[in-house]
């Protein structure tokens, strides 16, 4: 295995929306735009082909498409890039990670456990430590079980933690769960936990969590990064303020199924091209989109509710 050396998971990870133009293709020069942005302020690195970025309804030009842009915003700012691989069986999810020796930039790959199949905590060991033995990068476990339907507990990440390559979890179970609880008060070591639910970031963050990857993240990045940066610090008083507010933004941006809101956001505030999402997503309702951006103006981001 050739293992990227240098994936740092402090920080906020952005998992990019893929904004479509109007003839319903991918808007590539949108895609850049909202990189560099977020990057520009201050965001760690990209995600792309998460589930925030539609990967499931793409086409395989799309999606190379997709990574070869974020690849190319990253070289130009020095940053690091995530991409997500998934599958319903190991030899497939291996041959999306063997892909991944065509973009350097690439530091990882988000790998869910595969989506219905259910496998026992021994198989999604063993299918963790196949990827792992010949994937060009790290992989970082996508732990989402309302999407997959297999929850894990501690001990499995635990154990998923000592397998050579794998070397971290985007935690996404809805909530600060036990599991969650005992993993942070004894990480493997050189494993990282990542916060994956926007709501409940802050507080996996006070209890010890590296990073995050957030869709919320989008908007008022600035201030996301802050907040993981107070946390890491020690400065309580400044992550608790901080993190009720944001989780209150987060909670109108996954008001509706993801990434809708956030589309209608960007769209309203000029940053892409349309507000589109593909079937079976519906866009967002305007009073969600509303809501979001009068949140964003009473957090005082500017140009929220006018798209300046």
């Amino acid at each position: 295995m050739a293992h990227a050396p240098d994936f740092t998971p402090y920080g906020i990870h952005v998992p990019l929306v893929t904004p479509f133009a109007r003839d319903g293709r991918p808007d590539l020069d949108a895609l850049a735009g909202l990189a560099r942005s977020v990057l520009d302020d201050g965001a760690t690195g990209l995600v792309a082909l998460g589930t925030t970025g539609e990967a499931g309804a793409l086409d395989a030009d799309e999606r190379r498409a997709v990574v070869d842009t974020c690849a190319g915003v990253c070289r130009e700012r020095g940053a690091q890039l995530v991409v997500g691989a998934g599958g319903g069986g190991t030899d497939a999810v291996g041959r999306e990670l063997a892909a991944l020796r065509r973009w350097p930039q690439a530091r990882a790959a988000l790998v869910t456990v595969p989506a219905f199949v259910r496998p026992s905590p021994e198989g999604v060991l063993a299918h963790f430590a196949r990827l792992a033995a010949d994937s060009p990068v790290p992989l970082v476990v996508y732990h989402i079980p309302y999407r997959t339907g297999r929850p894990l507990d501690a001990a499995t990440l635990r154990a998923l933690g000592s397998v050579p390559g794998v070397v971290g979890v985007k935690y996404a179970t809805g909530s600060v769960d036990d599991a969650a609880i005992t993993l942070l008060g004894d990480p493997p070591r050189d494993f990282a936990v990542l916060a994956g639910d926007d709501v409940v970031a802050s507080p996996m963050l006070a209890l010890g969590a590296r990073g995050a990857v957030l869709a919320s993240a989008h908007l008022a990045t600035g201030r996301f990064v802050e907040l993981a940066e107070a946390w890491r610090a020690g400065d309580t008083a400044r992550a608790r303020a901080l993190g009720h507010r944001l989780a209150r933004l987060s909670s109108l941006l996954f008001a509706e199924p993801n990434p809708a809101v956030v589309k209608g956001v960007l769209y309203a505030q000029g940053r892409i091209p349309t507000p589109d999402v593909r079937l079976p997503l519906l866009p967002a309702g305007e009073e969600s989109v509303t809501a979001a951006l009068r949140e964003l103006e009473a957090l005082g981001e500017p140009g929220a509710a006018d798209g300046g």
